[in-house]
């Protein structure tokens, strides 16, 4: 099966340079009522995802698509935040990987190496991630967003490892943007500007995954761009509120914080601001 697979492959002259670039985006909102209840939030976040867990993150990201840790950069930041930043080139590819440019999602998490190798070379490529916790000055409404970018070429694509960074950060809202840039040549001299198939990025989201948001795509298809947004279809207070629970406050309170949160997570999915037509 795989062998069979490897001979339906288009046959490239030299190295395949197409440049595969992922950017992935999350959001994480919440309701935090005073400023020492703010302050503990964004200390939380610092917490949990600081450079050395992002680090171990973005390390089992490149064991996904099959490369090898160059060089690590990381920083943690004062008064909050953390980047880190991986240069990678790829290891030998393990045989099955001859069928991972399919429209199929890749693993939930790294999976144990095979001893089965076909060689192949991946340069010019990394993986970085910033992070970007913050609060509204005065509505109690804190946001914390990850941005995670992985430029690869070669014979892998990036977005075999979308299912993983979805289960790696609890999501409010994601907005997921991939380009394929430059063009390779087949043994005839013949350019390709995209040497797999693609029609969304949603054919790499699980479908238990897909089921728990509501998805937008943008495609500009003749210029090999794909632009997906998801938000969560079912919304649950509790889930937002920061160091207490609905049934400590009062409802009318709650339904004044509900509106403030779903306003801020529309803002985001929309790209705009709104009114708020019950202030």
């Amino acid at each position: 099966m795989i062998r069979g697979k490897m001979e339906n492959r288009i046959k490239l002259y030299g190295f395949n340079n197409l440049t595969k670039s992922l950017s992935f985006n999350m959001y994480d909102i919440c309701y935090a009522k005073t400023v020492e209840d703010r302050n503990a939030y964004l200390s939380y976040i610092d917490e949990q995802y600081n450079a050395e867990r992002l680090t171990d993150i973005l390390k089992h990201l490149t064991q996904i698509i099959g490369a090898t840790v160059l060089n690590i950069a990381k920083q943690d930041y004062d008064p909050q935040g953390a980047s880190v930043a991986l240069l990678i080139c790829e290891e030998p590819m393990l045989a099955k990987r001859a069928g991972d440019t399919q429209a199929t999602p890749g693993p939930a998490a790294p999976g144990p190496a095979s001893s089965e190798t076909v060689l192949a070379h991946l340069d010019k490529s990394h993986i970085t991630v910033h992070t970007y916790p913050e609060y509204h000055p005065d509505g109690g409404v804190c946001t914390f967003r990850v941005d995670i970018d992985m430029s690869t070429c070669g014979e892998i694509t990036p977005l075999k490892a979308l299912h993983y960074l979805i289960n790696s950060f609890e999501a409010d809202i994601m907005t997921i943007d991939y380009r394929v840039r430059g063009f390779t040549r087949d043994i005839t001299g013949k350019k390709l500007f995209m040497e797999h198939p693609m029609t969304s990025i949603q054919n790499y989201i699980p479908r238990e995954i897909r089921e728990q948001y509501q998805m937008i795509d943008v495609n500009v298809y003749q210029d090999n761009i794909f632009h997906t947004k998801c938000k969560l279809r079912e919304f649950d207070l509790d889930n937002y509120l920061f160091g207490y629970k609905e049934k400590d406050i009062h409802p009318g309170e709650a339904q004044r914080v509900t509106r403030k949160l779903q306003k801020e997570m529309d803002e985001i999915f929309y790209g705009r601001n709104m009114v708020d037509f019950h202030v």
